[in-house]
């Protein structure tokens, strides 16, 4: 048995701009030196979809980083390293199973089914307004859809949008792991409390006790009941809020990214709504928008590697499932591929993505309705990446097409 500090390991530099175009071939040459493990700047990289897998079951033994991450940002005593340390995700034990135990009715795969004729409604009002243009840039089209769709479903006004996706955006880059941007995150994530506290007051002034009408209702009823504080529920709407925002949206632009370049599958969407969930499945795998890092809180051994407590690991869910060893012919975009081994971007165990149904039933409609209205789009490619780091995901895609 080895100590991992021992270990003779590539690196593999996360951080860096060009590492985000085309982090793929990293992962595939790391594992050609050291079968699951790698390490970088940040902390030690897990390479090896089992391993991924393995390693986040042990949730005993591996607990969430926000604490090191606002230390390493230099966030400590701003709202938003608060934030970091205290919303859902950050959470564990009874106190993280209170919170999932009361939002988990509002984020079954029933409920999100019920919010499709919703989803429906928002994406033909953003086409008619886009497609007559024959050309624009995807993924600012993309990031009104995920927006919109959450706004209506907690009842707040659609003429706050253009001021939040600003601060939307600057807020998924909080885990990117770079001290220069603490400043604009404590600005973004104002305004966005801000904008929760402002629907709460306006939603208490009129609500009462059984009033079912949407997830805010909720929220407010466990209030009543003593099960959330005014703290929780705010914070819980800027965790969902952004969350929301910056999934939908970066797994829509890098599903076009790969749709451009694989017509007849996008002419077939049109046609075929299981067709566009299996697409939303393939570009979470072959591209999911996530990197996450979590920390060692107990010794562990594993695969005869010891891991001494502190140790910051970091899990690319947004590439991991293009594994050699765990799917055949990994880096080619296949919609109607077997699911044998599925992507793990929406987590495992205690801390999966509570809002995956809504996310999947959102961007299925997006995609079928998108591929009626967008016909033969193409693109010259995307104009940048978002750092690879946390919310990965593509800075810009120019698409032209034919209006139908």
């Amino acid at each position: 048995m080895q100590e991992i500090s021992e270990l003779d390991l590539p690196y593999l530099a996360m951080e860096e701009p060009w590492f985000a175009a085309d982090p793929g071939p990293q992962f595939s040459g790391a594992r050609e030196q050291h079968s699951w493990i790698a390490r970088s700047d940040l902390g030690y990289v897990v390479t090896n979809y089992q391993a991924v897998r393995d390693l986040m079951a042990m949730d005993e033994c591996i607990g969430m980083a926000f604490g090191d991450i606002v230390e390493m940002m230099g966030a400590q005593g701003t709202f938003w390293g608060r934030f970091q340390q205290e919303h859902i995700l950050s959470k564990s034990g009874p106190d993280h199973k209170r919170m999932r135990d009361l939002l988990a009715p509002a984020f079954t795969p029933r409920r999100a089914n019920q919010h499709r004729e919703l989803m429906q409604e928002v994406i033909s009002e953003l086409l008619d307004e886009w497609a007559p243009k024959a050309e624009f840039d995807f993924e600012e089209f993309a990031s009104h859809f995920p927006i919109r769709v959450m706004c209506r479903l907690v009842g707040a006004p659609s003429e706050a949008i253009s001021g939040l996706r600003e601060s939307l955006e600057t807020m998924g880059l909080s885990v990117s792991m770079l001290p220069e941007l603490t400043p604009k995150l404590e600005e973004a994530i104002l305004r966005i409390e801000d904008f929760s506290q402002e629907i709460i007051s306006n939603r208490e002034a009129t609500w009462q006790s059984g009033d079912e009408g949407d997830l805010l209702d909720l929220l407010l009823q466990a209030k009543q009941d003593g099960g959330m504080s005014r703290r929780e529920i705010a914070d819980l709407l800027i965790f969902l809020l952004t969350a929301g925002y910056d999934t939908s949206k970066n797994v829509l632009t890098l599903a076009m990214f790969e749709l451009v370049k694989q017509p007849d599958i996008y002419k077939r969407m049109a046609k075929d709504p299981e067709l566009c969930a299996r697409v939303f499945e393939e570009t979470m795998r072959i591209h999911g928008p996530t990197n996450t890092s979590r920390i060692v809180v107990k010794d562990i051994t594993y695969r005869d590697v010891s891991i001494p407590a502190g140790t910051m690991l970091w899990f690319a869910w947004s590439v991991i499932a293009r594994d050699p060893a765990a799917v055949d012919d990994p880096d080619s975009f296949n919609p109607d591929r077997s699911r044998d081994n599925r992507h793990v971007g929406f987590a495992l165990g205690p801390h999966i993505c509570l809002g995956q149904h809504i996310a999947k039933a959102q961007i299925a409609e997006g995609l079928h309705q998108m591929a009626q209205r967008i016909t033969n789009p193409q693109s010259p490619g995307p104009l940048g990446w978002r750092p690879f780091p946390g919310v990965w995901g593509i800075r810009g895609l120019p698409i032209s097409f034919e209006p139908a």
